[in-house]
């Protein structure tokens, strides 16, 4: 995809971060027209509220529909503001371009649909628009590139990714757990391609959106989408994740930018001694991977059953908890011990078979 465009628009500032806010859905023309008003008097030139909501379950509220087109029309005539909606079926493209529309994004549950989003692509061919794709709910990174290929085979050029995190079936401090490796090897497999960070949905409080924000901005992303509702606390969905325009603008303002042309010189030497110890945990690995081989030989032998699942639970959770009094997260080091395990279990039936 080397010749993706910037997500540009006339009048809008093209220095980091590229905010698109403005209400989870819009509910009444003056609900819109009023934090439109707000949001547009501290600076923000894209304005983002969902038309169509596609909801869990049936029976709640699923977005005001085709009326709210005209709303956002006049959201633009009187703030000036660029609009954006999320789509999720050629119904909804074609309703929104002939709206006016300014830039589309399309949600989680469809990203994760492909024949949605062949039917979306199929809508879009021909049309020049900015398209934003957010992952699909589950962490899945090829179905993420998947969804962002079939749109770029359309030939929407002005195209960029959002990370609003993944569904966890594990308890967490956050909505959607972010899961930050597979945004930044997105962007390692699609350099060119703008990301932006949904602070809202990953944290689910309003109370997340800032810290999440700022991480955001330390990962080199391109932009955030925030939702913000002049009165969040009676919003017809996601209340609790949703900020003031006021509170939003005191974010933004503090958010910390890194500079991304800074020279890299100074950290060769640190960059040496990540090398080399990475060396050395391959080393490592290779030496425990062979003991795995060593043990698989004896269960053999003995007739034993590879999986020792009383041992394998003892072990994460003591080594975890060393991680924890080491000043290292529990988490990351379940995950690596898994991962290890996993590969250990492999080397074990490898032997077994022969």
């Amino acid at each position: 995809m080397n010749d993706l465009q910037p997500i540009a628009l006339p009048g809008v500032d093209p220095r980091r971060p590229l905010v698109i806010a403005g209400p989870c859905s819009a509910e009444t023309e003056e609900q819109l027209l009023n934090t439109a008003r707000i949001l547009a008097a501290e600076g923000i030139r894209i304005y983002r509220a969902g038309l169509w909501k596609p909801r869990t379950k049936p029976g709640g509220f699923e977005g005001v529909g085709e009326k709210g087109i005209a709303w956002m029309q006049r959201v633009k005539r009187e703030t000036g503001m660029y609009t954006a909606t999320e789509v999720a079926t050629h119904q909804h493209v074609e309703t929104a371009l002939k709206g006016g529309i300014d830039l589309l994004w399309i949600g989680a549950r469809t990203a994760a649909n492909p024949f949605a989003m062949q039917e979306i692509a199929d809508a879009l061919r021909g049309v020049d628009i900015p398209v934003l794709v957010k992952n699909p709910v589950s962490p899945d990174l090829e179905l993420w590139i998947g969804a962002i290929e079939r749109i770029h085979n359309a030939g929407i050029r002005r195209l960029g990714a959002i990370h609003r995190g993944f569904t966890s079936i594990d308890k967490s401090l956050y909505r959607n757990h972010p899961m930050w490796a597979i945004p930044i090897e997105l962007h390692r497999r699609l350099p060119s391609l703008p990301i932006f960070c949904d602070p809202s949905h990953i944290g689910g409080k309003r109370e997340l959106i800032a810290p999440l924000s700022q991480q955001a901005m330390d990962l080199g992303f391109d932009g955030l989408i925030i939702e913000a509702h002049c009165t969040p606390d009676s919003a017809w969905s996601d209340k609790a994740q949703q900020v003031t325009p006021d509170a939003l603008a005191y974010i933004l303002r503090n958010l910390v930018i890194r500079e991304q042309t800074t020279t890299t010189e100074n950290l060769n030497e640190l960059r040496a001694q990540i090398d080399k110890l990475d060396d050395q945990l391959l080393e490592l690995l290779v030496r425990r991977m062979r003991v795995s081989r060593d043990i698989g030989q004896y269960k053999k032998e003995h007739d034993m059953p590879i999986l020792q699942t009383q041992r394998y639970e003892e072990l994460l959770a003591r080594r975890a908890a060393q991680a924890v009094e080491l000043g290292m997260d529990r988490e990351f080091m379940r995950t690596v011990l898994q991962a290890i395990h996993e590969e250990s279990v492999r080397q074990q039936m490898e032997v077994l078979g022969k």
